[in-house]
């Protein structure tokens, strides 16, 4: 477990390691890249690479941790992975239970499994369930997100590959939006990120504009961070409140 730069959260908890590509999202995935990294470096737990690795030393970690913290939960992994048995997540969202103080932010892009899960069981009060929507094609997660019972429910609309159309956002709280970032990443286009905002605004949801990531707002490449995450200007951060 560790402190995050990830701009929406504040630490990382990553009870399961190693994916596969199931979307156009995750052609360039960071954690992919990352792993492989720490592979080299044998760090521990990273001796397979990307390889889905269940790391069941790691489901009691919170516990020990006593200032409350929101963890993003799987930087890098997916928890409702195929290879991932209920009866490890039961284990995972028991220790979510049993530290009320923490916020646990689980977002994936296995809706059916999602779904499927939670047909049978409750969403603790301090979770925050969300899917990614990199695209109009995958538009369909948002109606699997909204048959669930949480708190808070979020969408992740990183990286934009194109530009989404219209959306229902009823049962949604909370819009993140961003670019890909790394030398092969792929434009969004400011209309793209633009509408979706407008979106939110007009039915009331909170909207996060996390960055441009390579492609700058100008359509120039280069370091994401001289991009910055201004979008028309303005820097824009909505969040809900903390549980």
């Amino acid at each position: 477990m560790k402190t995050s730069k990830i701009e929406w959260t504040e630490a990382t908890w990553n009870p399961t390691i190693g994916c596969n590509k199931v979307t156009s999202g995750c052609k360039f995935c960071y954690a992919e890249v990352m792993a492989k990294r720490l592979q080299a470096m044998k760090a521990p737990g990273y001796e397979n690479g990307f390889e889905f690795s269940i790391m069941r030393n790691r489901f009691e970690s919170p516990l020990s941790i006593k200032k409350p913290t929101k963890f993003f939960v799987n930087s890098m992994s997916d928890l409702f992975h195929e290879k991932m048995p209920f009866e490890d997540l039961d284990k995972i969202f028991d220790t979510i239970r049993k530290t009320p103080h923490h916020t646990y932010q689980i977002l994936t892009k296995r809706e059916k499994k999602l779904e499927e899960y939670f047909e049978t069981r409750d969403v603790p009060e301090n979770v925050w369930l969300g899917v990614t929507v990199e695209s109009s094609e995958t538009k369909h997660r948002i109606d699997s997100l909204r048959k669930i019972n949480a708190k808070i429910r979020f969408l992740s609309m990183e990286p934009l590959l194109n530009d989404v159309g219209e959306l229902d956002l009823e049962g949604i709280h909370w819009i993140i939006v961003g670019g890909e970032s790394g030398h092969k990443a792929r434009p969004m286009k400011p209309e793209w990120a633009i509408n979706i905002k407008k979106q939110c605004e007009k039915q009331g949801k909170e909207f996060f504009f996390k960055q441009w990531g390579t492609w700058g707002e100008d359509g120039i490449k280069r370091n994401k961070k001289t991009n910055g995450r201004t979008l028309q200007g303005k820097i824009y951060n909505g969040e809900p409140a903390t549980i």
